[in-house]
């Protein structure tokens, strides 16, 4: 029995805190993506630089609370900064949809043009983020860094393997619950959020409703810059800032929001958590878990795991594909923005 205990807090360990943390920041990215999708109509692919720049504007002004002895205690300090890189991160949404997508909706570009535009804005929003930070990695992360570690739960349990839990990842999983019962308390029950549903289905009806166009496109990208900012910091703290890893993440978080059906709310937090804990549970060395549950004559050699995790951005992709060929429209096929 302890040999099956100990398999399962090792499978706990390494996949499933780490999949909630993770999933939680995925879920989020994919919100602010499916979010543009469902109102402006084109896929934002400067959405995971929007992510990096947000959480830049959150660890500077973090580093400059730290600075003044300002903190949260066991909490990372970037939480007290979090609403002044959202501002930070809603006022240059809001100069670049005046400065550059404001004359495409105004000539009804098309939605290919707009991705051209939105990759042009990734590559200038990246060089921005590496010359005020530079390339190199940054720690956002202080206060207390383990609500539970390894060691104590071994002492109170007695088994072999211990299960840590970083406060990060609470701290991610707690964020993204807020974030997103706060979103969708906007979006149902009120004025302004019932006038972007409406939009969203049906533009030509609302527009004869008396609705603005420009307040919902406002209200939209505001959005849109929270979620990133609160996605991109959450994954600084559990990880680490590392400019050019937010662009790697777009294709997750596109693969999570096409999983759940691209312009459904639902379906984006959805595919975020099946996009990872599908990477970690295919890139997970289970040779430890395997040791547990078999006699010691049967232990395997190698690693016994299906994917290195050089190519866990390949679980996406596949995950993605297998998606567009057997069911384009997702795992929730009805639109709900």
């Amino acid at each position: 029995m302890a040999d099956v205990l100990n398999a399962l807090v090792l499978i706990a360990n390494f996949i499933i805190v780490p999949g909630f943390a993770y999933g939680s920041q995925l879920a989020l990215g994919a919100l602010g993506v499916t979010l543009v999708f469902g109102v402006l109509r084109f896929s934002n692919i400067a959405h995971g630089e929007t992510m990096a720049l947000g959480a830049m504007f959150t660890m500077l002004i973090s580093w400059w609370l730290q600075s003044m002895g300002i903190g949260l205690g066991p909490l990372p300090t970037a939480l007290l900064a979090l609403p002044f890189g959202i501002a930070a991160s809603m006022c240059l949404c809001l100069i670049t949809d005046r400065a550059v997508y404001r004359y495409y909706r105004r000539v009804k570009a098309s939605p290919v043009i707009y991705i051209i535009v939105s990759v042009g804005v990734m590559f200038i929003y990246n060089g921005l983020v590496r010359f005020i930070v530079g390339p190199a990695d940054r720690v956002m992360v202080d206060g207390q860094r383990f609500i539970m570690k390894a060691k104590d739960f071994k002492t109170a349990t007695g088994l072999d393997e211990g299960l840590a839990i970083k406060t990060s990842q609470a701290v991610s999983v707690v964020c993204a619950v807020i974030a997103v019962a706060m979103l969708f308390w906007f979006l149902n029950r009120t004025r302004t959020g019932k006038s972007m549903r409406a939009y969203s289905n049906n533009e030509d009806l609302a527009l004869l409703s008396g609705i603005n166009p420009e307040r919902v496109v406002l209200i939209t990208w505001l959005l849109a810059a929270a979620l990133a900012t609160v996605a991109g910091t959450l994954y600084g703290i559990d990880k680490s800032f590392q400019p050019f890893v937010y662009m790697q993440l777009l294709l997750p978080i596109f693969a999570a929001a096409i999983v759940g059906g691209f312009g459904n709310p639902l379906g984006a937090i959805a595919g975020g958590f099946v996009i990872a804990f599908s990477e970690l549970v295919v890139t997970f060395a289970y040779k430890r878990v395997v040791a547990y549950l078999l006699p010691e004559s049967l232990e395997p050699a190698g690693l016994v795991q299906l994917l290195s995790t050089d190519y866990k951005i390949a679980v996406s992709f596949t995950i993605l594909v297998i998606v567009l060929l057997i069911k384009p429209t997702g795992l929730f096929a009805q639109r709900t923005t």
